[in-house]
């Protein structure tokens, strides 16, 4: 008999990691592209430039690889995101227990949504021929997923307050935090360089912009991998109790369980396990388990 549900989150730990090596394989794919090239000096460069902004670069033959990677990134993000707030919400990873922590979870998701916008439309209005518009869905990209970390964080650091046994929350956000300084001091380099015609020097921040945000697409497999380590508790538990049914071993007589261990009565429960009877009513029958959530992660 199958076992219902076994593979509901197994795999929602993935949607991080396809994003982040969507991009950097992208953004790798560009870089040696033009370094096979033997660093060809494109029309959108400026006359002393030697260092190929990722624009560029995508704005040139690899135009295709440029728009479908950050398309691809980004909607994997998004979809982390949204996974992360519904895992939250039935429970399956600490659940947000005030308002406002539902409100900084819904505005970071907004803002990740701008980036989301922000990242497509640059790509797709290249910096050859829309150098305005490129420049400004750049800003769009950069400032969208930067408030949504400021966002994620302060939401993240209620929750620790209420699971301050949860290392991985944490974790997550002191990571998230380091993303948030790092990428803004970058961002001013990248944006102070780029204002007083450094292009080259403006050149290198841009990949490094780029490439340390393959650092804070990772941290969301980091909160979204307890959900599979519960879902392999819950298949366990699944399993067990499917098993029962079918041999009949779960049939007690006067008498339930608790995980297997420690015995119970009939008529009660102890908060992990009670029985229930033929009709659907608590009492002699199949013993009913009460599998852990995320919660205990």
């Amino acid at each position: 008999m199958a076992v219902p549900g076994t593979l509901k989150y197994s795999f929602i730990w993935i949607l991080p990691l396809i994003s982040a090596f969507t991009w950097l394989g992208m953004l790798l794919a560009m870089l040696i592209v033009w370094e096979l090239e033997g660093h060809p000096h494109y029309a959108s460069m400026s006359p002393n430039q030697h260092i190929a902004y990722i624009s560029d670069i995508g704005a040139q033959g690899l135009k295709p690889l440029f728009i479908a990677g950050c398309v691809v990134t980004t909607v994997f993000l998004d979809l982390s995101f949204a996974s992360e707030r519904w895992l939250r919400h039935t429970g399956r990873l600490a659940k947000n227990l005030g308002t406002a922590e539902k409100i900084l979870s819904g505005l970071s998701m907004v803002f990740a949504v701008a980036g989301t916008a922000g990242l497509i439309l640059l790509s797709i209005f290249d910096t050859l021929h829309h150098p305005k518009l490129h420049d400004g869905f750049l800003l769009l990209f950069i400032a969208g997923y930067v408030v949504s970390a400021i966002f994620i964080c302060a939401e993240y650091q209620r929750l620790g307050i209420h699971f301050r046994e949860h290392f991985i929350l944490r974790f997550s956000f002191w990571a998230k935090l380091t993303f948030i300084i790092i990428e803004v001091i970058l961002a001013i380099v990248f944006a102070a360089t780029s204002f007083n015609k450094e292009q080259n020097v403006a050149g290198v921040f841009e990949w490094i912009v780029a490439l340390f945000f393959t650092f804070y697409v990772l941290t969301f497999f980091i909160d979204l991998l307890p959900a599979a380590r519960s879902n392999q508790v819950h298949t366990n538990f699944e399993r067990m109790y499917m098993r029962e049914a079918e041999n009949g071993t779960a049939m007690m007589d006067g008498a339930g369980y608790t995980n297997g261990t420690a015995n119970d009565t009939a008529n009660g429960t102890n908060g992990n396990a009670y029985a229930i009877g033929a009709t659907g009513h608590e009492g002699m029958g199949i013993g009913q388990h009460k599998p852990p959530t995320a919660q205990n992660f």
